[in-house]
């Protein structure tokens, strides 16, 4: 069989370049895209050719729908298919780096992190049709929960967790216009390397303090790295048929955690003291439950 085909997004560095790493690993063709951050250009390419497989980098906006479209018409002329769509661009400003919102910010975050995924499901939908197993798979964040609150208030933003709520919308929805030939699912992602983590600009500006503070608030003591996001890949995309308009948490028990469950107390009941208070009344005998049950 023809080895199926892999449009990753953002792959330029960080959770993108490690999701088409993963992928061409397994035998996936792969189109990779990029817009900025060009100085990581020749170090992805390294990457990739090191990784071994075959993919071919574009450099596309894909938050205009020719952007999008550019990035499709790449997959159907340099491998005539596409099976696999990972959407992993996103733009998230850290209220720590930039403070309070522009309009230019804030328009930034929801037309990266929204509306090119929209674009580019909208465009390769007709493809991923085509396939015997496609699949789609949304990178996402936990700010959609926690929003700009707790530990994480100094790194996720309103629009950033506002644009990746929607995301999960958008998953339910794709997957529900998919069906039965395109699983549609999500993998929503806590504080890792590279990406709300260290080898960020603000992680380096957080306080020793506000990033023990996250640390401390997971259960598992220690940020995800990419080992866990490419078995976390490989579980989705490979290993789970029956899976679709759903999501999973990545997150190293942050949206669970700070709070530890204490030792179960002693008590204060005193035996033959009634749960509610109060003296309990005595056991039937034998004889009365007896006749009671007749």
């Amino acid at each position: 069989m023809e080895s199926p085909v892999a449009i990753v997004t953002g792959a330029i560095r960080g959770i993108g370049l490690a999701v088409a790493q993963t992928l061409l690993k397994n035998r996936v063709r792969c189109i990779v895209t990029y817009f900025d951050w060009l100085d990581d250009l020749d170090s992805m390419h390294r990457s990739l050719e090191q990784t071994g497989g075959e993919y071919e980098a574009i450099q596309t906006d894909l938050r205009t729908r020719q952007g999008a479209k550019k990035a499709v018409t790449k997959a159907k002329e340099s491998f005539g298919r596409l099976d696999i769509l990972v959407n992993n661009i996103e733009r998230g400003g850290w209220p720590v780096v930039h403070g309070p919102y522009t309009q230019q910010q804030w328009d930034l975050e929801f037309q990266t992190t929204v509306t090119a995924k929209w674009n580019l499901f909208e465009e390769a939908l007709g493809l991923l049709k085509n396939s015997p197993e496609g699949c789609v798979l949304n990178i996402t964040s936990i700010s959609a929960y926690t929003g700009r609150s707790g530990p994480a208030g100094m790194v996720f933003n309103d629009c950033y967790s506002m644009s990746n709520r929607a995301i999960g919308l958008m998953t339910e929805q794709w997957a529900r216009t998919g069906a039965p030939n395109i699983r549609v699912n999500e993998l929503m992602l806590g504080f890792f390397e590279t990406r709300h983590g260290p080898g960020t600009r603000g992680w380096s500006i957080l306080s020793d303090r506000q990033r023990q503070a996250i640390l401390d608030h997971h259960l598992i003591p220690r940020l995800g790295n990419m080992k866990d996001i490419s078995k976390a890949i490989e579980f989705i995309i490979f290993q789970a048929p029956f899976m679709t308009g759903s999501r999973i948490i990545l997150d190293g028990g942050y949206l669970l955690g700070g709070e530890r469950v204490p030792e179960m107390p002693e008590g204060v009941i005193e035996p033959g003291e009634s749960v509610f208070g109060g003296s309990r009344p005595p056991e039937p005998s034998i004889s009365k439950k007896l006749a009671t049950d007749d």
